[in-house]
C-alpha cells in the first residue's frame, strides 16, 4: 500500500515561510489520515477521500479556497479513475458544492460520466449534494484587487492498495480570472489517468498539460514497458519543448512512487507505511 498526494505549486501565490510550513504540515496530516483509510479501503475510495481532505483545506486551490473566475464566480472541476475498469468520471465547471470529487465519484455509475456546468450542478442537487459556497475572504480580496496567481493550483492523489489496484483523483478550483467556460486539464485524461500499470495526477497550467497529454503519455509509456522514471523523464522533456509548466505524481503497479515538476516547486507528500517524503 502506497500513497502520494499533491497540492499544486508553492509559487501559485505570494507565499511566506509560515505558509510553507502550514502546507507541509497539512499535507503530512492528510496523507497520514488517508493512509490509515487505505488500510481498510480500496485505492479508488482512498483517492476520493484524500482529495476531499485537500478540497476541505483552504490552503489549497480546490473546493474551499478555489479561485474566482473573471466574472466573479467560482467554478471547479474534478475527476476520478480506477485502473481496473478504466472508467473516468468527472465534473467540469461545477458551482456551489463542497466536494466536487464526490460528485465525480457518484457519476461512475452513470452512462454519461462527465458532466459540465449547470448539468453537473443539477446532478449534484438531485443526488443529495447540498448547496455550498467555497469562497473564502482571501480569494475575494485577490479578485477585488485583480491579483492574478498564475493558475498553478490543483490537488490530486494516487494510491495502490493491498490488492495491487491503482486509482487516481484530481480536483481544481481553476487558475483564477479565467474566461468563463474555460476547461481545465483536471477532468481530462491529460491531467488524470490510470490503467492497471500506472496512475498519474497532474498540476500546473492546464493548457500546457492538455497540449502535452501528460498523464496519458506517462501511463501509456509505463504500459509499453518503460520504467516510471523514464516515462516521466521523456514526457517532461517533451513538455520542456513547449516551455510547459506542470508537475505530476505517479505510482506504478510495482509500487514505485515518482514525482517530477518542470519548475519549482510542486507541493506534495508521499507515504508507504514507513517513510514520509514531503516537499521542501
Amino acid at each position: 500500500m502506497k500513497l502520494i498526494i499533491h497540492g499544486g505549486f508553492f509559487s501559485e501565490s505570494d507565499q511566506s515561510h509560515d505558509t510553507k510550513i502550514a502546507k507541509q504540515n497539512a499535507l503530512k496530516s492528510i496523507i497520514e489520515k488517508s493512509y490509515e483509510f487505505l488500510k481498510s479501503n480500496s485505492a479508488y475510495d482512498t483517492v476520493a477521500y484524500a482529495v476531499s481532505l485537500l478540497e476541505d483545506d483552504e490552503l489549497f486551490n480546490a473546493g474551499i479556497g478555489s479561485q474566482i473566475q473573471s466574472d466573479g464566480v467560482i467554478r471547479m472541476s474534478a475527476a476520478i479513475m480506477d485502473g481496473d475498469s478504466q472508467k473516468l468520471s468527472g465534473v467540469i465547471n461545477i458551482e456551489n458544492v463542497k466536494n466536487p470529487i464526490f460528485v465525480a465519484k457518484a457519476l461512475r455509475q452513470e452512462d454519461d460520466r462527465v458532466l459540465g456546468g449547470s448539468g453537473a450542478k443539477n446532478y449534484a442537487t438531485e443526488h443529495g449534494f447540498e448547496d455550498f459556497s467555497t469562497e473564502i475572504p482571501q480569494r475575494r480580496s485577490e479578485y477585488d484587487a485583480k491579483l492574478k496567481t498564475g493558475g498553478k493550483g490543483t490537488v490530486g492523489a494516487v494510491a495502490i492498495d493491498s490488492n495491487g489496484k491503482l486509482a487516481v483523483a484530481t480536483s481544481t478550483g481553476g487558475k483564477g480570472f479565467e474566461i468563463p467556460g474555460r476547461i481545465s486539464d483536471s477532468a481530462t485524461v491529460a491531467g488524470n489517468y490510470t490503467n492497471e500499470y500506472c496512475a498519474v495526477s497532474c498540476t500546473g497550467v492546464g493548457e500546457d498539460i492538455v497540449s502535452n497529454a501528460t498523464s496519458a503519455k506517462i501511463v501509456t509509456r509505463v504500459t509499453d514497458g518503460m520504467s516510471i522514471e523514464d516515462a516521466f523523464a521523456k514526457t517532461f522533456t517533451e513538455l520542456k519543448q513547449i516551455d510547459g509548466f506542470a508537475g505530476a505524481i505517479g505510482i506504478d503497479n510495482k509500487g514505485n512512487i515518482f514525482h517530477q515538476d518542470s519548475y519549482p516547486t510542486m507541493v506534495f507528500a508521499s507515504f508507504d507505511g514507513e517513510n514520509f517524503e514531503v516537499f521542501d
